[in-house]
């Protein structure tokens, strides 16, 4: 995780977003007087995107942390995906 200011970022805006679209990673952009931001790539979104909403009901979370169990104790199956 990069922090810089406000200042920094908005000199620097393409390096920002260059830096966590190649690094996978977040930056932190502090103001001095509060509301600091975080600048992420599309990707790094849409991927907690898509965990919140996997791990959303109690159902599914409970569902993949026993696949992530099995999988840590050596128990997962590799099997090929259906065609549709």
């Amino acid at each position: 995780m990069n922090v810089v200011t406000y200042s920094e970022a908005r000199s620097s805006l393409k390096t920002v977003i260059d830096n966590v679209n190649n690094d996978a990673d977040v930056t932190i952009i502090s103001r001095r007087s509060g509301g600091d931001a975080v600048v992420m790539s599309l990707d790094h979104y849409q991927s907690l995107m898509e965990t919140l909403h996997l791990v959303s009901t109690p159902a599914n979370a409970r569902a993949l942390a026993s696949a992530i169990a099995q999988d840590k104790a050596g128990e997962a199956v590799r099997r090929d995906l259906l065609k549709a």
